[in-house]
């Protein structure tokens, strides 16, 4: 598959994953994966290191994705990831206009505490264009706390029905765009954008 590299050192390799493709295996599920991917293609090159995922995103999202080339450079990542010393911020069509053009959703997520910052990056007829930053790494976080409040991410199937949707997308419309952090090695400060993908463009 033709995934772009946003940033390669001898550490690190940051990924612009496309939407539709998951990150490892999940439970009960067979189908390729992007870590299967990558690691086929290293050991067909003849490399002599594997890459390890040091964070996630779910199936249906696309954007920035940090793979570490060997497992104590996983770790030192994972860490800043858990101390909240990566700044992540998402881009998202959302379903309506929001009530405010600025908050913060703290409701908790299966239980554990939740916190996303949110601000209004434009306001269409039917739909906002929202930039987000999760302080907190819960599984499907966003989605789950947008559709709390009213304003499901455009293209939702999961926690959301087509008929709460005025405007159709034909995927999840969320968005890994930024990340910013220092190089547990290096020591260089990392900001990396992943492009606009091409269906956020035609909505």
């Amino acid at each position: 598959m033709n995934i772009p590299v946003i940033y390669e050192d001898d550490y690190l390799l940051v990924l612009d994953k496309p939407s539709g493709l998951l990150t490892i295996p999940a439970p009960g599920k067979t189908s390729r994966t992007l870590t299967g991917i990558l690691n086929t293609d290293l050991k067909g090159r003849g490399l002599p290191y594997r890459l390890h995922p040091c964070h996630r995103l779910d199936r249906e999202t696309s954007g920035l994705i940090v793979y570490a080339k060997g497992k104590s450079i996983q770790q030192k990542i994972m860490q800043l990831f858990l101390q909240r010393k990566v700044k992540k911020n998402y881009l998202a069509w959302v379903n309506g206009r929001l009530p405010a053009a600025q908050g913060a959703i703290k409701n908790a997520v299966a239980g554990q505490s939740a916190f996303t910052y949110y601000k209004l990056a434009a306001e269409k007829k039917d739909f906002s264009v929202v930039e987000i930053r999760p302080l907190t790494g819960r599984t499907n976080q966003i989605r789950i706390h947008f559709k709390q409040i009213g304003h499901p991410v455009l293209g939702d199937a999961k926690f959301a029905f087509r008929r709460d949707f005025k405007v159709r997308a034909k995927r999840l419309m969320l968005h890994a765009q930024d990340l910013e952090f220092i190089h547990p090695i290096t020591g260089k400060l990392l900001r990396l954008r992943a492009p606009l993908p091409a269906e956020f463009q035609r909505v």
